[in-house]
């Protein structure tokens, strides 16, 4: 069974709902008034929500959050795991580019190169936003580009966490 919890920000962006097996961190995304968990969901107050509810109100208020909540990764290829395994380690308030990513895990599969679109699209199939940090992740000329919950959620993490970011004309 799934169980889902929310999380209300404190900073004006949208809420989070959480997902768990009932042992870890499964899912944490952005929600809205539209958005509803899957009907075979069931609500349930659990120590892994109430452990990232801590977590997250360690984020918004700037501290030092500790230890992250266990995840769980389902459904992601290896690929994809490999991808959002570097990620975590992107510390708060730095950004790292698609193509450094892309760099790291060519290097380390010893290939010469490795798409950052590629790494793009398994950031986008990340399924525990802000704890696995893909709003760190910009363009090569350090703009916003790409981000499941919006840029407008990007945007607004990156500068709780006193990033710096170009943002894109028009945007």
């Amino acid at each position: 069974m799934t169980y889902y919890n929310v999380y209300e920000t404190p900073c004006g962006l949208d809420g989070l709902i959480m997902y768990s097996d009932g042992e870890y961190l499964t899912g944490l995304s952005f929600y809205n008034e539209n958005s509803k968990p899957p009907q075979e969901c069931g609500y349930a107050e659990l120590f892994i929500f109430d452990k990232t509810k801590a977590w997250l109100d360690s984020y918004f208020n700037g501290g030092d959050c500790g230890k992250a909540p266990e995840i769980r990764l389902c459904g992601v290829t290896e690929f994809c795991r490999e991808v959002l395994e570097l990620l975590q380690n992107v510390g708060y308030g730095q950004t790292v580019t698609y193509g450094d990513i892309a760099e790291k895990i060519a290097a380390k599969r010893g290939i010469k190169k490795m798409s950052a679109q590629a790494v793009g699209q398994a950031l986008h199939k990340n399924p525990v936003c802000i704890i696995i940090p893909c709003h760190r992740v910009v363009g090569k000329d350090g703009s916003l580009v790409g981000y499941g919950g919006g840029l407008k959620q990007k945007e607004a993490l990156l500068r709780l966490e006193k990033t710096q970011y170009h943002k894109k004309s028009g945007s």
